[in-house]
């Protein structure tokens, strides 16, 4: 079972390395997306893919979705940000709202925050019941469950930072007028409960983690790391839900020949 205390923070990556390992990363996933999509290969529609962003507030999410998906054609991919349910989507099960944004075969999405909310920040600020969010574990991991059965590749990613770089992030975010914006009074309280959500973090991990929907801790310290883990990830997780579904995968493309993703 995956366990926050056995990420290793002090991963590191130099600027070059991490060029270098982004460039062939997003190579190889084009070719992926291209094959999935049925524009290349045979012709015949890979697994839908959705990949899951979460982790503590400043890890990096939006810089990893940007290497992750910016070379790609937007055509073949949709991005979707949830944020706290609106007042016509607390009306329904708390599931109902994601279910638009879900790929089809073929299809890739990027869910930047997820059902996870449930048992995360509805849990410790007392949005949900007791009730509710304890129950939440059993439906999400049976609704991924479903989704993986029907062949899709579902891809989840918890970004992890310490506690202090957490803060050293928000200080820096406050004095950029180009990034003030991404913090807010809700934020610096969140960090007030940093053991609370971590407990939340814990049982989140520990009760929805299946074959089906595994999840993948990032350590996210290092922005340079996490950018490239998270792609690395999402390859190989793609190659693993291709084969899955018999889609045959192909070999990597040689230096000199295939997509140019710049």
């Amino acid at each position: 079972m995956p366990n926050l205390d056995e990420v290793d923070l002090s991963r590191k990556l130099s600027k070059a390395e991490e060029a270098e390992r982004i460039e062939a990363g997003q190579k190889r996933m084009l070719q992926l997306r291209l094959v999935n999509a049925g524009l290349m290969g045979d012709g015949r529609l890979g697994p839908p893919v959705c990949i899951v962003f979460e982790g503590w507030d400043a890890a990096g999410k939006g810089g990893a979705i940007k290497r992750l998906v910016g070379h790609l054609d937007p055509r073949h991919v949709r991005v979707a940000s949830f944020a706290k349910p609106t007042f016509d989507e607390k009306r329904h099960h708390f599931l109902w709202r994601f279910f638009p944004s879900l790929p089809g075969w073929g299809g890739m999405a990027v869910f930047d925050r997820s059902w996870y909310g449930r048992v995360l920040v509805e849990r410790v600020e007392g949005f949900a019941t007791d009730e509710q969010w304890s129950r939440a574990y059993d439906e999400i991991s049976q609704f991924e469950h479903s989704l993986g059965q029907e062949g899709m590749v579902v891809i989840k990613l918890w970004l992890h930072i310490s506690h202090e770089e957490q803060l050293r992030r928000f200080e820096r975010r406050q004095g950029n007028p180009l990034k003030s914006w991404k913090l807010g009074a809700e934020d610096w309280r969140n960090r007030e409960k940093r053991s609370h959500y971590e407990e939340a973090v814990h049982d989140m991990l520990q009760k929805t983690d299946h074959p089906l929907g595994p999840w993948d801790l990032i350590a996210a310290e290092d922005k340079r790391w996490a950018r490239v883990e998270v792609l690395e990830t999402v390859i190989a997780r793609t190659e693993e839900g291709m084969r899955r579904v018999g889609i045959e995968v192909p070999p990597p493309l040689t230096a000199n020949a295939g997509p140019d993703v710049r």
